[in-house]
């Protein structure tokens, strides 16, 4: 009972909202197009929350619209219930829609690995529709329209629920073809090649390039800033498989076109890298059964794909 009472007390929504809007921009003006109202009636509901609560929250000064003491207190609580109150509905949207899974992916790992994959979580949750959004820029997770993201990088993503979900190394490759016609048994044999780069856009170190790559063996004599450059690590692989030259690829990324023989490791030499795959969410999509699913799903796929990688560097001696 002492709660419902609570609740009634509470101010009405569209004044908060509009206290909210008008604090942020300093202006009734923009807070008015905004939240597609008039000024005035910004100016009404700001007047009706500080009848309310018995107090100014705005000081009006030659220079423009200010926030009193009280009204600053409050703001960062008011902001983090507005994210909640978002967060709320994007569940109550994902729980009537229980059939849809909202993903994102880089659309290098979404083409080479994720979808080859995917027919078999389809197979086995029939319920679920996955749709896969796939883009070089990184998708707000805080706006609730997306409910599981696979992301390439350090793991640090603030106020998200993360997940490690492989590693990644770096492995030169390129077509049966090429090799067969001049071939690569050491890194200055690279000399006698085209060198394919991997420019998608990532921090510099995250990587190792060509120049770092031959730096580290000490190779001389062979220019490491020469030749074409593709904004996607799957663009990079297929010119390898092509046979427009050799690409130091994600060895994850390359895995399906080394096994069906489009692409040969002619030196067998990986280089870890510091950044890996992980899965973030927020944390109240965890509570999605869909979304508990996939990420069930997923994780014994990353770690079959792991299992078999380790397998293959036995056999090879690596």
């Amino acid at each position: 009972m002492e709660r419902s009472v609570e609740r009634r007390r509470l101010p009405p929504l569209n004044a908060l909202r509009a206290f909210e809007a008008a604090a942020r921009h300093l202006n009734f003006s923009r807070a008015a197009d905004e939240l597609s109202v008039t000024p005035g009636a910004v100016s009404q509901q700001i007047q009706n929350l500080e009848d309310y609560v018995g107090a100014a929250l705005f000081k009006r000064t030659p220079k423009g619209l200010l926030l009193t003491d009280a009204a600053q207190t409050a703001l960062p609580a008011l902001r983090e219930a507005f994210d909640r109150l978002a967060e709320a509905a994007s569940l109550l949207t994902a729980a009537v829609d229980g059939r849809r899974l909202t993903l994102t992916a880089a659309p290098s790992f979404a083409a080479k690995w994720l979808v080859p994959r995917l027919g078999k979580f389809e197979d086995a949750h029939p319920q679920v529709d996955v749709w896969l959004s796939a883009g070089i820029d990184l998708v707000d997770l805080t706006a609730g329209e997306v409910d599981l993201a696979i992301r390439y990088g350090a793991g640090r993503y603030p106020g998200m629920e993360v997940r490690r979900l492989m590693s990644e190394t770096v492995i030169p490759v390129a077509s049966p073809e090429l090799v067969a016609a001049n071939p690569i048994l050491q890194p200055s044999d690279l000399a006698r090649h085209v060198l394919l780069h991997d420019g998608s856009p990532e921090p510099d170190d995250s990587c190792p390039d060509w120049t770092m790559w031959l730096a580290a063996r000490g190779v001389k004599g062979v220019d490491g800033t020469r030749g074409p450059r593709f904004n996607q690590s799957s663009l990079v692989i297929e010119a390898a498989a092509n046979g427009r030259g050799v690409a130091l690829a994600k060895r994850t990324l390359a895995q399906a076109d080394l096994d069906a023989g489009r692409l040969v490791a002619p030196l067998q030499d990986q280089t870890a890298v510091d950044f890996a795959y992980y899965l973030v969410h927020p944390k109240a999509k965890g509570r999605l059964p869909q979304v508990k699913a996939f990420i069930s799903w997923i994780e014994a796929e990353a770690a079959d794909h792991e299992e078999k990688l380790r397998n293959l560097d036995a056999g090879a001696g690596i």
